[in-house]
């Protein structure tokens, strides 16, 4: 027992350094996706502060019609959900679909997919570290660094809305 508190105690002295930067970060209350660019910004009250680069689904041009179609979404949408635990380094929910995106799949008989993320990169990966740098790779999903993934985190809330533009 005493062996675990002197482990908690040399962590929180080791982290508080970051936890204090940390509160220091600036918060979005927006964010931006150009897909034709692949950059991720992060706005306050109208201003970039933090421009990120990122990659999207094998087929990065047009937007997402129907599960497994490998295309980002584009258009208005909350970051509703995080999940810490993900398969890729953190990962942020995306709500897509939303009611537009519904109508338009079900007029046309497919599924609109679904679990949308912003997320860094794999856990597990199978490719080279440059080929995560370099290519569209996620299957519709926004990918940015274990790095950035970090700030990210820190620097957007839940309910934080995003805009996936073409």
């Amino acid at each position: 027992m005493r062996i675990y508190f002197k482990k908690v105690f040399l962590i929180i002295v080791l982290l508080l350094p970051e936890l204090i930067q940390a509160a220091e970060f600036p918060v979005a209350d927006e964010v931006i996706i150009d897909k034709s660019d692949r950059e991720l910004y992060l706005l306050n009250e109208g201003e970039i502060f933090r421009t990120f680069k990122s990659a999207l689904g094998m087929v990065p041009e047009g937007d997402k019609k129907q599960e497994g179609d490998f295309k980002t979404p584009e258009g208005r949408y909350l970051l509703d959900m995080r999940n810490p635990k993900s398969d890729y380094f953190l990962s942020i929910h995306i709500s897509y679909p939303n009611a537009a995106d519904l109508q338009e799949a079900r007029s046309n008989g497919v599924s609109p997919g679904g679990a949308i993320m912003i997320h860094g990169q794999p856990n597990k990966p199978s490719r080279s570290e440059i080929y995560y740098r370099t290519q569209d790779w996620t299957n519709g999903c926004i990918a940015v660094s274990n790095s950035d993934m970090i700030d990210l985190w820190l620097m957007v809330n839940d309910n934080t809305p995003i805009e996936i533009r073409p």
